[in-house]
């Protein structure tokens, strides 16, 4: 997937979730939700596999000058995320297994490198 790196901030948030969201797809994720939205909190893609429900944060930079994607989930972003997800899992009636991922993408110049941190926090 080619990116555009002179589109707008949201555009660019957009096109490495759709890359992150063909990730998990080809892992055999089914995508439940993208950008659950409570209150102040986001979550960029509820996906489900068997009997666990997962949790994932996509983080992008296009340099890690200033440090790696998977750095800047930090412990407030990570609250966040999850009183987002207890929300789900309330509204949602769910009673088994969850998870938190994060899905880092450096995008130096073109060369796009992905990796996946399964059970990053909890």
């Amino acid at each position: 997937m080619k990116i555009n790196l002179e589109a707008s901030p949201h555009q660019l948030g957009k096109k490495y979730e759709d890359l992150a969201t063909s990730y998990l797809q080809q892992k055999g994720l089914m995508i439940m939700v993208r950008n659950y939205r409570y209150k102040k909190a986001e979550i960029d893609i509820i996906a489900q596999k068997d009997a666990c429900l997962y949790f994932i944060e996509v983080k992008a930079r296009t340099s890690a000058k200033f440090g790696y994607p998977e750095a800047f989930v930090n412990t407030y972003k990570q609250q966040l995320i999850k009183a987002a997800a207890e929300n789900y899992i309330l509204q949602n009636d769910w009673n088994s297994s969850i998870r938190f991922d994060i899905i880092a993408i450096l995008d130096q110049k073109g060369c796009i490198n992905l990796e996946y941190f399964e059970d990053a926090f909890s």
